[in-house]
């Protein structure tokens, strides 16, 4: 694999991480304006004191507040067109900016939505997605976000496309522009520690794929593979100490920044055969996004390794250190067996049938996977190799 030293690297103008640092978002907020349109992706249940907290923080800035977006699931053409609705109605405009707090459906939707309210070509967010609509361009700056992470997985407060779904008929795509990178991303590992042990391993798994996917991304660049090894150091002996034990300062720190660092990596070098597969099973199957990743993240190493042996190989060493044999191939099998270790260990599930798949989707989920994240894959894939790949897992 040759990895260009001809690139550019964007990540977003400020961030500000740390135990507790949300305390700092009245200050940081008011550098992009005096109004916050509020997009939360928190449980009701969860959320209250957070959202009032976050809201005082603001207040206390004479920053105004004014929520247009709760939501429950994967963001959505009809939730980003109805976002859009209320921000045009609200007027808004210069001395705005959106406010995500919430996991990466939350900040997709945001960043979605803070283009589309000040880009009119057209009224649905479906007509500037790649290959869905009419492939309109964002031209005018979308208003700008600060993104407020509560999940340590997509790493979305550092990337610049916003992922959305439809069902009818299914897609998962990006609207994707260098303007849409939060203008501020705030993590603060402390937001994570009320995440349940399910969406904690799924986050985690999902952050680990996109290290992983885009160091050895046939689009890989030299900073962001530094990313992920980084990353990877951090979540490999983290996650399992998160999902066991959530209130673990050291272990969330840990995971928030592997995914913050798997947001930057992405962003500048592309995915690969995991995640295209893991869209095509979020809209054919509703399967959430990290347990996707988690299946399929063992079966693209397998699948690739014959085109990266020796990246894998490196990968492992630098990672895993003096315990991992010195032989290429035997190192990829050590890597590949400490991520299906993992996965038991945060108990993700391990075949096709375990999730709701049937038989009978494969041709689809073989048709849907093709797109951006599967171009970046090491190796190209027929559809009778993919479909030979997945009728293996089921």
């Amino acid at each position: 694999m040759n990895v260009t030293l001809d690139y550019d690297f964007l990540a977003p103008q400020k961030i500000v991480f740390g135990w507790g640092r949300r305390r700092e978002i009245g200050s940081l907020a008011r550098s992009l304006g005096r109004r916050a349109f509020l997009v939360s992706g928190l449980p009701e249940h969860l959320g209250k004191p957070i959202i009032a907290e976050i809201e005082g923080l603001l207040r206390a800035e004479a920053i105004e507040v004014a929520p247009i977006a709760t939501l429950s699931h994967e963001p959505e053409v009809a939730d980003v067109d109805c976002a859009a609705v209320q921000l045009r109605a609200l007027g808004a405009g210069e001395g705005d900016f959106l406010l995500a707090l919430g996991g990466g459906a939350a900040i997709d939707l945001a960043k979605a939505a803070a283009a589309m309210a000040t880009n009119d070509q057209s009224p649905t967010i479906k007509d500037y997605l790649e290959n869905v609509g009419r492939d309109l361009k964002i031209v005018c700056d979308p208003l700008p976000v600060l993104a407020v992470p509560t999940t340590a997985g997509t790493g979305a407060e550092a990337t610049k496309n916003a992922v959305i779904s439809a069902y009818d008929p299914p897609f998962k795509k990006s609207v994707r522009d260098d303007r849409l990178m939060p203008r501020i991303a705030l993590i603060d590992p402390e937001l994570t520690v009320s995440v349940p042990p399910e969406v904690t391993a799924a986050g985690g798994m999902d952050a680990i794929t996109q290290l992983i996917e885009s160091f050895l991304s046939r689009k890989a660049k030299p900073i962001p593979q530094a990313l992920a090894v980084q990353g990877l150091k951090l979540a490999m002996p983290s996650l399992g100490k998160a999902v066991e034990n959530p209130s673990s300062r050291l272990a969330r720190g840990a995971m928030s920044h592997a995914a913050l660092l798997s947001g930057m990596a992405l962003t500048n070098s592309g995915l690969g055969m995991a995640h295209g597969v893991a869209a095509a099973l979020g809209i054919h199957c509703r399967v959430p996004h990290g347990v996707a990743c988690a299946l399929m993240l063992p079966v693209a190493l397998e699948a690739n390794r014959e085109i990266c042996q020796f990246e894998i190989a490196k990968l492992c060493h630098v990672i895993f250190g003096r315990k991992v044999p010195a032989r290429a191939g035997e190192a990829v099998d050590f890597f590949i067996e400490k991520i299906e270790s993992l996965c038991c260990r945060v108990k993700t599930p391990r075949r096709l049938s375990q999730i709701g798949v049937r038989r009978e989707q494969i041709p689809d989920l073989v048709k849907s996977s093709r797109g951006s994240s599967m171009n970046g894959n090491p190796r190209e894939l027929s559809d009778q190799e993919l479909t030979d790949i997945l009728e293996g897992i089921f």
